[in-house]
């Protein structure tokens, strides 16, 4: 028989307690359970399948550390696991951008010298993070949903059965969550456009 809905989030939580006591077997169903998607998600932020790998196993060793901090009345298993890999995704994103700043200053002098617009890329790059901003500021289960339709391109369906979600909720928390990144960015990227525009 088929298990409900229900009855998927109450075995993905057992799983998780048997983690906290030490069972590899249930770590390693977990695995079997959200490994590909967790990969399919970080993979689509970080556009790097090797940086991907690495979220991913960051993840799945931090659930192993620290299952015992996975709270059931906060929420499901596969919120918790797929809003953490979108949390250690953005934060290598960041971690690259830091280092390729730190490693290519040479690099930004000759662009400059060959006559490429350097200041078109400094706004795209405020641009890009403003949307990333506005996403972080969504509930979880609004940033969720659209992370894994964006980021992961997964279809609506494919979200409700991953995230053990009825189809109309999903579909409820993608509208409210754009609608409200929507609303957010406007304001900040006329914002932009327009400190440019004094700039020019």
């Amino acid at each position: 028989m088929t298990a409900t809905r229900g009855q998927g989030a109450e075995e993905d939580a057992s799983l998780v307690t048997r983690v906290a006591e030490g069972e590899a077997a249930a770590l390693e169903a977990l695995y079997h359970r959200y490994g590909r998607v967790a990969y399919s998600l970080a993979r689509r932020i970080l556009g790097d399948e090797q940086l991907a790998q690495d979220v991913v196993q960051e993840v799945f060793l931090t659930i192993w550390r620290d299952a015992i901090k996975f709270d059931s009345t906060r929420g499901q298993v596969s919120t918790w696991l797929l809003t953490m890999t979108h949390h250690k995704s953005v934060d290598s994103v960041r971690k690259e951008e830091n280092l390729r700043k730190r490693r290519e200053p040479a690099d930004v002098l000759e662009f400059q010298d060959a006559g490429v617009n350097v200041d078109e890329d400094v706004w795209t790059g405020i641009k890009r993070e403003r949307v990333r901003a506005a996403l972080g500021r969504l509930p979880e289960v609004q940033r969720q949903a659209i992370g894994l339709a964006y980021f992961g391109g997964y279809t609506q369906r494919e979200i409700a059965k991953l995230t053990d979600t009825p189809l109309g909720t999903v579909k409820t928390r993608m509208l409210a969550g754009m609608r409200r990144m929507r609303d957010g960015l406007e304001t900040s990227l006329d914002s932009i456009d327009r400190t440019r525009e004094g700039r020019a």
